[in-house]
């Protein structure tokens, strides 16, 4: 029986993520030793393990609900895009080079292979593996390089779950669809599907999935409801900010507008502001939001140079320097932090295609320069006696030009702070006290709720209510089926 299997998509953001955490905590429930695997993402939101390997934050967050430390195996494959034509290559938590957008197709062998070696890895150690696919498996023009949907379905011989997105409209069109895009033998691995997000009464669809099914010969799986308020660690650029819609206006309400840089990385980092009580938090390309908001956040981004030129040319940078001429706080998170000081070097054209430097917007008293290794670690230390756990992915080193207050491996000068680690806003105690410090600069009333839940223990409720989900509108045991997990059940 087979050793695990795959959760496809008809697009984008169908819910893929989002159902393999769900399913892995639902089988980690039942007693399966059970492991996430995603065989390449294309995202610039990541994290790093134990080991210091870089995965993406989707599979880190699927390890903890399967209950299991992530390992670069879970995600051996992560190209995370420079430009549009342009992507940086991190093969099993390491760089590794660049693909640009000709060898997408074609040039993809040796990635393959590093991906197909970590999942015979990962089905060593575990009862099953719950594959992600990537975008659709129907994109039948990358099909023949393809080793992350079908391709990897047909090598392992994986049954294929495919989950259809029913808020965006024409879910049967695109199941259907997708099923009747594919070749006869990739077709035949196709064993259920799932809808996701739908809102109402499941009943009325019934009509419209019977007839998918007669016309395909594919059963459905179940229906998953709209869940409100969970929006964990979206990779896909399309759902950066997907917490937006649980933003609630109160009085004393604290304003944070966070730069949506066009080669954001890391959005995930204010995640943990957008779950305090009475903070909201608007991602935005509007000088205007930026200017009015009491707090404004420059996050990471994989492109410094070009989203500092971008900056400039929207007024974005003037809308940043008029906050800290009349001492409105502005928060730089990596390269964030990179833009706000006094000049970004990459002698090496690490970044930019021939050696450059050019001036930062001068807010803090540091100088930053790109060197060829990266820095992946998982750092530890404290703010006013708060204990802070953070991680760090940069090629950016930044090194003070003068005498400034030390802020998380960074600096702060007024009302502008810098630092290179990601997650650090994850840490309550910091957190909290930080943004108290923040209103206070900038006139707001807000004020910590005592009582609020643990940013921790929000994401694991999340994670608990998607697996709640799952359990109460899927039918496990069909999915299962084919699986060596299934046999094992049956008998």
């Amino acid at each position: 029986m087979t050793s695990g299997l795959l959760v496809a998509g008809t697009s984008s953001d169908a819910g893929k993520s989002l159902v393999v955490t769900g399913l892995c905590r639902a089988l980690v429930r039942r007693g399966v030793d059970v492991a996430p695997y995603k065989a390449q993402n294309m995202s610039n939101n990541s994290g790093v393990c134990a080991d210091g390997a870089e995965i993406g934050r989707a599979q880190l967050l699927q390890a903890q609900a399967a209950r299991v430390e992530p390992t670069s195996a879970m995600n051996p494959v992560l190209l995370k895009p420079g430009t549009d034509r342009r992507a940086h290559v991190v093969v099993r938590g390491r760089p590794s080079g660049v693909l640009e957008a000709g060898q997408y197709a074609t040039g993809r062998r040796h990635l393959a292979e590093a991906a197909w070696a970590a999942y015979e890895e990962l089905a060593a150690e575990h009862d099953l593996v719950v594959c992600e696919g990537a975008g659709s498996p129907a994109e039948i023009n990358l099909r023949a390089g393809d080793y992350v949907n079908l391709g990897l379905a047909r090598r392992f011989d994986l049954p294929v779950v495919v989950v259809g997105d029913i808020d965006r409209g024409g879910v049967l069109a695109a199941l259907y669809g997708t099923v009747a895009l594919l070749e006869p033998e990739d077709r035949a691995l196709v064993h259920a599907f799932v809808v996701n997000k739908f809102r109402g009464d499941p009943d009325v669809l019934t009509p419209g999935l019977e007839e998918i099914t007669r016309r395909t010969g594919v059963p459905f799986a179940g229906v998953l409801p709209w869940l409100d308020g969970v929006w964990l660690d979206a990779e896909d650029t399309l759902e950066v900010g997907a917490w937006r819609r649980s933003a609630r206006a109160q009085p004393g309400l604290l304003r944070v507008a966070v730069v949506r840089f066009p080669r954001v990385s890391n959005a995930t980092d204010v995640e943990a502001l957008a779950a305090e009580p009475g903070v909201e938090v608007r991602v935005t390309t509007d000088p205007a939001v930026v200017a009015g908001a009491d707090l404004a956040v420059l996050p990471g981004t994989r492109a410094t140079l070009s989203d500092l030129a971008w900056l400039r040319r929207t007024g974005l940078a003037d809308a940043v320097l008029d906050r800290a001429g009349r001492g409105a706080p502005v928060l730089g998170i990596c390269g964030g932090y990179q833009v706000l000081g006094q000049r970004v070097e990459d002698p090496d054209a690490v970044e930019a295609s021939t050696p450059t430097t050019v001036d930062g917007l001068g807010l803090l008293p540091v100088a930053t320069r790109f060197h060829p290794d990266k820095t992946l670690g998982r750092p530890t230390g404290a703010w006013q006696g708060h204990r802070v756990e953070a991680y760090e992915i940069h090629h950016g080193r930044a090194t003070s030009t003068a005498a400034a207050e030390p802020f998380l491996d960074g600096v702060r000068a007024g009302v502008v702070w810098g630092t290179v680690w990601h997650g650090a806003l994850e840490n309550d105690g910091f957190r909290r006290a930080w943004l108290a410090e923040v209103a206070a600069a900038a006139g707001a009333s807000w004020a910590p709720v005592p009582d609020a839940p643990a940013f921790g223990a929000r994401r694991e409720a999340m994670v608990d209510a998607l697996a709640d989900a799952v359990e109460e509108h899927l039918d496990l045991d069909l999915l299962l089926a084919p699986t060596r997990v299934g046999a094992r059940v049956r008998s």
